[in-house]
């Protein structure tokens, strides 16, 4: 019988058949189509905790349609436990180190395909880097969001935690009742139950094809997550049987199918750097921040989900989910990509229904705005590019002009917000927490949730080279490129200057003269960090600007013969 694996194949294949034979593979088994399940499962991050049962079920449907399953995992970090301290900093590089395991292990074993399993923020995009990268006939699938909080008739996200300090800070909650709070915030496993980052990738790879139609809003413990899993299984093989590989699905027109999505939808900012690093990585060169203002301008936000309303990721999912908004999309999409199925985006979008209520995603000719929900800003604040999620700002900050108050770091921010030192209608202006000022590029998380807490996300904006969370509810803007590290405009602003955003006509500007800001820029020096050996130094040496997703530039290195 001929193996199908390569590396299986005759003499020269029994010492690696005789090292699978070890842990119990027959000849049968080797001589199928070897599938790798990368399995990032761990109890450390809810949003992974139900993936070895996931994973048990692709492996069934591996299995099932003549494949052999081979597990390995990969790391997780959770966003919630890491920020607030150095973990944060680390959040954003694991990144690149998921994609860099993956293509390790995958090219070392050179297996026929493989199946990615993960949840949160950073590892979804990482996966599907990799998936990119190598090349091989790949499919991806997530491990469902959670069921919101109830608490006093409505639902929350886990982020009311964060909100009920500002609560309780105000007096208007006791020890007690903020205690029953953390208690009922995470009610089960699964990403968190809003249009985070996590979600939105998740969102993001059925909308470039790479996960089954409607698979990423499938809850966590529903049974249908589970159904989902065999038949990622089986979907897998019919992709090796057919020679489809990554490359063929991710194009630089799925790419664009992405970003319709994340318009649609008003995903999370983040969203933006890990689509121009998987566009890198598939071999189609840089994604210009451009493109994404050019579809924002152009494209309709017709869905909206918490944080941005009432609505979570479950309401979501029975409203339609990502089918439904991509059929509502269908004049702005590439429709004759190929997906996962083996079948076309048109072909997969011929069944499916359209929404009984229209609370949560509406029609392209009646949507919740007429531009996407993500927005791209320039000026000279930021002459690479800035993020904001305009479905998330309220309508009377679209437009803001205020007075800057600096801090160095999250900390300081966060207990200026606290003690009543902020005032409304300021500009925080939160710096040096860029990809190489951070480094890392971590979430200011905090400072927007105290915000929040303190009422002040109506009146106050929040400027960043850092990056937020896809919970951010306010005007918050992120990404500011070049960052301050660089020596930019971002680095020369003093508290009191005043800050303008205009978000309809996608400006962001500091209002000082440039003859006062040479002045500055002649007496600015670099400001240091303490930084441990290890990773993040290499990350701060060799990563790239959040205008250009701010991936690690290994592939831009000449290595001399």
């Amino acid at each position: 019988m001929e193996n199908y694996n390569v590396l299986l194949r005759g003499d020269e294949g029994a010492l690696k058949r005789a090292l699978y034979k070890s842990m119990g593979f027959t000849d049968e088994a080797l001589s199928r189509p070897l599938i790798a399940v990368v399995n990032s499962y761990t109890n450390a991050t809810p949003g992974h905790a139900n993936l070895n049962q996931l994973a048990d079920q692709v492996t069934r449907g591996i299995e099932a349609a003549g494949g052999t399953a081979m597990t390995f995992s990969t790391i997780a970090p959770c966003d919630g436990i890491a920020e607030g301290h150095m973990g944060m900093r680390y959040i954003l590089p694991s990144r690149d180190v998921i994609t860099a395991s993956v293509e390790c292990m995958v090219r070392a074993h050179r297996f026929d395909g493989m199946v990615l399993l993960g949840s949160c923020d950073k590892i979804v995009p990482g996966m599907l880097m990799a998936a990119a990268r190598l090349d091989i006939p790949a499919i991806f699938l997530n491990g469902g969001p959670m069921y919101p909080a109830r608490y006093r008739g409505r639902d929350y996200d886990g982020n009311i935690v964060t909100e009920s300090i500002g609560w309780k800070q105000r007096g208007e909650i006791d020890a007690e009742e903020f205690r029953r709070i953390e208690n009922l915030a995470e009610p089960c496993v699964g990403s968190c139950a809003m249009l985070g980052t996590a979600n939105t990738m998740g969102m993001v790879a059925e909308a470039l094809g790479m996960s089954l139609p409607g698979c990423a809003a499938i809850p966590a413990v529903d049974a249908k997550r589970m159904q989902a899993g065999y038949e990622t299984g089986r979907a897998v093989m019919e992709l090796v049987r057919k020679g489809i590989h990554a490359r063929k699905i991710i194009t630089r027109e799925s790419v664009e199918n992405a970003i319709a999505l994340i318009m649609g939808t008003g995903g999370s900012t983040n969203a933006i750097m890990h689509l121009q690093a998987i566009h890198r990585e598939a071999g189609l060169g840089d994604l210009p921040l451009s493109r994404f203002d050019e579809m924002s301008r152009n494209v309709p936000q017709v869905a909206s989900v918490y944080p941005a309303s009432p609505y979570d990721m479950v309401d979501f999912y029975h409203a339609g989910g990502v089918p439904a908004v991509l059929a509502e999309l269908k004049e702005h999409l590439h429709l004759d990509c190929v997906t996962c199925t083996c079948r076309t985006l048109a072909e997969n979008l011929q069944s499916v229904r359209t929404p009984d209520t229209r609370e949560v995603i509406r029609t392209a000719r009646e949507p919740f705005s007429e531009t996407g929900g993500v927005a791209v800003l320039t000026g000279n604040l930021s002459p690479l590019g800035a993020v904001v999620k305009p479905a998330a700002v309220p309508a009377d900050l679209m437009r803001f002009r205020g007075k800057a108050q600096i801090f160095q770091d999250e900390q300081e921010s966060v207990q200026a917000i606290w003690s009543g030192r902020v005032q409304p209608g300021t500009c925080i202006v939160l710096r040096y927490e860029g990809p190489k000022g951070g480094p890392g590029m971590p979430e200011m998380y905090r400072p927007m949730k105290a915000l929040e807490g303190m009422n002040l996300s109506s009146s106050c904006a929040l400027i960043t080279d850092g990056r937020f969370s896809g919970s951010n509810r306010g005007l918050f803007v992120g990404h500011i490129s070049p960052e301050a590290y660089e020596g930019s405009a971002l680095a020369l602003v003093e508290d009191g200057d005043e800050i303008e955003i205009d978000i309809p006509n996608r400006r962001i500007e500091l209002r000082v003269p440039e003859e006062t800001l040479r002045g500055r820029k002649a007496r600015w020096t670099r400001p240091r960090k303490e930084i441990p050996d290890g990773y993040l130094k290499v990350y701060q040496a060799i990563s790239k600007s959040a205008a250009e997703g701010a991936v690690v530039g290994a592939n831009d290195v000449d290595v001399e013969e």
